[in-house]
């Protein structure tokens, strides 16, 4: 009986973790051999029949029959003597079967055994978890909000895995509640231990490309291609596209009549400034795509270095660098080139503002407020008369000229 109480979970096992019959033999052999080895020191000598379906189990322990007083090793020996009160018509050097009741093994044994079955069990468990995820790396997914810490936010899937999605890998904007569904990419999949550990990304640009593949149908079907993805997540991206049909505008097909298809998009990226470009081969043509919306007169490009000097006319530069430089440094991550913008008639004067991308617009409002709005207009003041009249450090002021200065030196 204490061998059927043992093993009467068997069942449950099987059909809970869904772990298939030889898988399950084998996990309860591997159980009971390191229980014997513990016991007797070697297992070798032992038969194993589980029949895990039924709940049955034996052991079976092999000895050679040695004259009385002739024992070397009483794991694999039995004296004549003994082997005759099993069977009376033993002889010397025959071998004897005799049946290991769990009991004989002790109950710590057996408290063991129990624990390492379970291990074990789990053991097999988040392997097969672990592999699954493994596949499911670079894919979309979606799992329910379970706890929200501050560093992270831990999810639980249709299955009860947990799925975590640290902090650095939210949207600056996203906010979520308990029980909320969120959508993100399988970024990384590892084992810490025997658990797996999964990292869920709203931040990677892959997440941004299979949003692509999953809302618009030509990309799902191959028409369009994704060449490339660069992301500031929850600020802006660019999205470098093709086609290998003529007959198919491959922006236009991304971004939809007044942007219908890719608004799901932006919505989905806390309202992500998705910048969809034609991906070409020409370096130059690329490069001046890439910093759109502004018009570029000229560009030299030195291939060894990976550099390209653009020159823009004034209005056209802080298009080219965008709000807090988001659309430059994107435009560069993009075509793999670092990007320096020159501004042309530059002994012209220059408007202020086009200075937003070096100087900060609460000190070009100071300015503003006493009626200095160009470039060369602050030039020709006194720094010392610049600090009186307006509210700013005279270091501050120093490092405003000498920003504009470098200008027209250039």
């Amino acid at each position: 009986m204490e061998n059927l109480a043992l093993i009467e979970s068997f069942s449950e096992f099987k059909d809970d973790k869904m772990i298939d019959r030889v898988t399950l033999m084998a996990i309860l052999e591997d159980v009971f051999r390191s229980a014997l080895k513990r016991k007797y020191g070697d297992d070798d000598n032992f038969d194993i029949i589980i029949n895990p379906d039924k709940g049955d189990l034996e052991i079976w322990r092999n000895r050679v029959v040695v004259a009385d007083g002739e024992v070397e090793d009483d794991n694999s020996e039995i004296e004549l003597a003994a082997a005759r009160k099993i069977e009376p018509d033993y002889e010397v050097g025959e071998d004897v079967a005799e049946e290991v009741k769990l009991v004989q093994l002790g109950r710590r044994a057996i408290l063991a055994l129990r624990q390492n079955l379970i291990a074990k069990i789990h053991e097999h468990d988040n392997t097969n978890i672990y592999k699954h995820f493994k596949e499911l790396e670079g894919e979309l997914y979606s799992a329910e909000v379970h706890h929200i810490r501050h560093r992270a936010i831990i999810l639980l899937d249709d299955e009860g895995n947990e799925i975590i999605m640290p902090k650095d890998r939210q949207i600056n904007s996203d906010f979520f509640r308990k029980g909320e569904n969120v959508r993100g990419i399988i970024e990384s999949v590892e084992l810490r231990g025997n658990k797996p550990n999964i990292i869920l990304s709203r931040t990677s640009p892959k997440f941004l490309e299979k949003l692509f593949e999953q809302e618009i149908p030509e990309v799902f079907d191959g028409l369009i291609t994704v060449k490339a993805v660069v992301r500031e997540p929850g600020e802006k991206a660019k999205v470098a596209v093709d086609s290998y049909d003529d007959r198919i505008d491959p922006v236009g097909a991304c971004v939809g009549v007044k942007g219908s298809r890719i608004h799901g998009i932006v919505r989905e990226l806390g309202n992500e400034n998705i910048d969809v470009i034609n991906w070409t081969a020409n370096t130059q043509l690329y490069i001046a795509r890439a910093l759109s919306p502004a018009k570029i007169i000229s560009m030299e490009i030195n291939e060894e270095t990976k550099k390209a000097e653009v020159k823009l006319n004034p209005e056209e530069v802080s298009k080219a660098i965008g709000r807090r430089g988001h659309n430059i440094r994107l435009a560069g991550k993009l075509t793999g080139y670092e990007i320096d913008v020159i501004r042309d008639g530059s002994d012209e004067d220059v408007e202020l503002t086009e200075f937003s991308d070096e100087i900060e617009s609460w000190i070009i409002e100071e300015f503003s407020k006493i009626g200095l709005d160009t470039a060369k207009s602050i030039l020709e003041q006194d720094v010392a008369d610049l600090v009186k009249r307006t509210d700013l450090e005279e270091e501050t002021v120093i490092a405003v000229v000498n920003i504009l200065k470098s200008e027209f030196e250039d």
